[in-house]
Order: structure tokens, then C-alpha cells, then sequence
């Protein structure tokens, strides 16, 4: 057997009935192990981090779940926002019986991350938060002065598509056309609202929300990520309340951060929740 197939093999999948409908999520490691929630970037889906489970699963019930109108979840019905996609990995972790739990997020997924940890801190042991960034008014005037992200006109020639792979290309290594293949897989089954998760980072008010936040925390930087990368410190000044707090840049990283560089992402993170047990609530 190969090692990708050894690879495919140790991931299970599953959905779990919730109020929004469907959600689904992928699963690797022990059950009784400590878990472990992850949360992807926009448009992605839990395939965001196929190669990161089985490394963190060696130490954690990893759990990586499409966000609410990603993936292979439900769309839901009524306006997206944080706080609402941050309500659904609560349930899930209900539907699941996990009372408390690592929390990993890069970009979107970050921001969920931190709406999690924040409204529910007795829920969540450690916390990492990967190329995520800090919205406050600043962020959102500027978000609201720049065009659209991933928005692209369907045509019946299917240039749209080259469009949508245009846009991305100068954030994504250029020898690996493969990682803005997956990103474009992602893309199109959201194509129709394609910039919802855009619009609900942008609209989020962290400033009103960070400060409550008092899970250890490690903010994982990739240093070629023009987007996020500034963000850093900027978190870094915010969790004023966090147990303790530390960066680590992943050199070389760019926005597809979790499957560009699986292997330094996956050690950045066990060994931080390594430090941290889950313990109880306090």
C-alpha cells in the first residue's frame, strides 16, 4: 500500500443532523484521545487539512469540519456571519460529546477561532491561530474600499474559472499548481456566494471580543503571506487576558499554509498543544 493510501486510509468522514442542516466533518486519531477542532480558511473545506490530520492524529482525535455552507456541509439558511458559524462548532461538538477541546483556525477558520474561544472559553483548551487576522475598523474600511476577493461573472466560455485562478496565483507557490487546483475545487462549490466568507470576516468586530480570550494561544505566521503576515503583532497586543501567548513563523509559508507545508504546520502545532494539556475548565 502506499503511503498516500495509508494516508487516505486513516481519515473517516461522517455528518452530523444540526439545526442549519448537514454539517460535515473528517476525522483522524484516537477517540479517546484529546480532541482537537480545526477550521479552514474561505472558500476552502476540511481538505485544507487532508495531510495535516494523520500527523496531528498521532496525538489527538483531530477533527476537521467544513464550516457551515462549505465543503460538504449544509449552506443553511439567512446571512452568514462568525458568530453564527462559530454556534455551529459548538453543536457539533455537543452532537459529538466533547466538552472541551484544542482549537486550531487558519485564516477564516482563525477569526472562528477566536469567536469560539472567546464566547466559550470554558470550551476550549489550547488555541492556535494560523495567518489570521485582527479585524477591527481599520481593517473593516479598508476591506470595504477593496474589490471583491475571489468574485468572478460566470461565462458560458468558462474564462471565469481562469479568472478565478488568476487572482489566486500570486498567493500560492508557483511550483505547485496543485495546491491552487485544490483551492479552485473548493472555490466552485460555492461559486454563487463565493465572497460570503470574505464579507463576514470583514464585517467581524474582534475588537469586541478578543480581550476575552484566555486559552494559551500560538499564532502561527507564514512568512510570505502579504495578507495575514502583519497581523501577528497585532493579535499578539489584543489577547491581553490569554494564559500565555507566542508566535512561530513558518518560513516560506503563503496563504495555503496547512497543505503547502503540512509537516511544519502539524509540528508547530503538537508541540504547542504538547504544552498545553487540555485539562479541565476553570
Amino acid at each position: 500500500m502506499s503511503d498516500t493510501a495509508q494516508t487516505a486510509a486513516a481519515i473517516t468522514r461522517a455528518f452530523a443532523a444540526l439545526t442549519d442542516g448537514q454539517i460535515h466533518w473528517a476525522e483522524c486519531g484516537p477517540p479517546d484521545a484529546p480532541p482537537l477542532l480545526l477550521l479552514h480558511q474561505t472558500p476552502r473545506s476540511w481538505r485544507e487539512f487532508q495531510w495535516v490530520l494523520p500527523q496531528v492524529g498521532d496525538h489527538y482525535r483531530a477533527i476537521a469540519m467544513d464550516t457551515l455552507g462549505f465543503g460538504d456541509s449544509a449552506r443553511g439558511v439567512g446571512a452568514v456571519s462568525i458568530e453564527r458559524w462559530a454556534a455551529v462548532a459548538i453543536e457539533l461538538l455537543d452532537h459529538l460529546g466533547i466538552e472541551r477541546t484544542h482549537v486550531v483556525g487558519h485564516h477564516t477558520g482563525g477569526v472562528i477561532a477566536i469567536e469560539i474561544a472567546a464566547g466559550h472559553p470554558e470550551r476550549v483548551g489550547a488555541l492556535v491561530l494560523s495567518s489570521t487576522p485582527f479585524t477591527n475598523s481599520a481593517f473593516r474600511r479598508d476591506r470595504a474600499e477593496r474589490p471583491p476577493i475571489d468574485e468572478v461573472e460566470a461565462r458560458p466560455d468558462g474564462s471565469h474559472l481562469t479568472d478565478l485562478w488568476q487572482r489566486r496565483m500570486g498567493f500560492y507557490p508557483s511550483e505547485r499548481p496543485d495546491l491552487l487546483l485544490a483551492f479552485v475545487r473548493d472555490a466552485l462549490v460555492v461559486i454563487d456566494d463565493v465572497e460570503g466568507g470574505h464579507t463576514a470576516v470583514a464585517t467581524y468586530r474582534m475588537e469586541d471580543s478578543i480581550a476575552r480570550i484566555v486559552a494559551p494561544t500560538r499564532l502561527i505566521r507564514a512568512t510570505d503571506d502579504p495578507f495575514a503576515f502583519p497581523h501577528g503583532e497585532e493579535l499578539r497586543e489584543q489577547l491581553v487576558n490569554a494564559a500565555s501567548i507566542d508566535i512561530v513563523d513558518i518560513e516560506g509559508g503563503m496563504v495555503p499554509l496547512p497543505d503547502q507545508l503540512p509537516d511544519e504546520f502539524s509540528r508547530a502545532v503538537v508541540e504547542f498543544l504538547d504544552q498545553n494539556p487540555i485539562g479541565v475548565a476553570g
